[in-house]
């Protein structure tokens, strides 16, 4: 069977899986292996473990949906991390997800800085009086 999971941020993992499992805290968890029937399942948080020759992998899918029909399975997430257990790709996601939050913070008080700066520009140079 073929695996992918792809983002926003462009193709994550793409790789040949005897199976995966399947686990979402709305739906529970459940296997796709060889000739299983199409199925379609949304992921809200949760995992998708990969198996192939006894090595296992893990994706955390965040806002995702897994996509099954003639051993092709496709995950399309929101964000998705992958890691050699559960827990350490749900740390690589927790950390690529405070420093965004850092960053943004970041450029809002840049932001707020330089708004700042433009309106004591403006009222020295008296702009906007006739």
């Amino acid at each position: 069977m073929k695996i992918t999971v792809v983002t926003p941020s462009g193709e994550l993992y793409n790789e040949s899986v005897d199976y995966v499992v399947v686990h979402s805290l709305m739906n529970g968890e459940f296997a796709i292996m060889k000739g299983h029937i199409p199925i379609i399942s949304k992921i809200d948080i949760g995992y998708v473990k990969m198996v192939r020759d006894e090595q296992q992998l893990f994706t955390v899918i965040i806002n995702g949906v897994v996509e099954h029909q003639n051993d092709v399975i496709n995950v399309i997430a929101q964000e998705a991390h992958v890691g050699l257990s559960e827990d350490s790709a749900m740390d690589h996601l927790n950390t690529v997800r405070k420093e965004r939050l850092d960053e943004n913070k970041r450029r809002s008080v840049d932001f707020v800085q330089a708004e700042r700066e433009l309106k004591k520009n403006i009222k020295q140079a008296k702009g906007g009086n006739l």
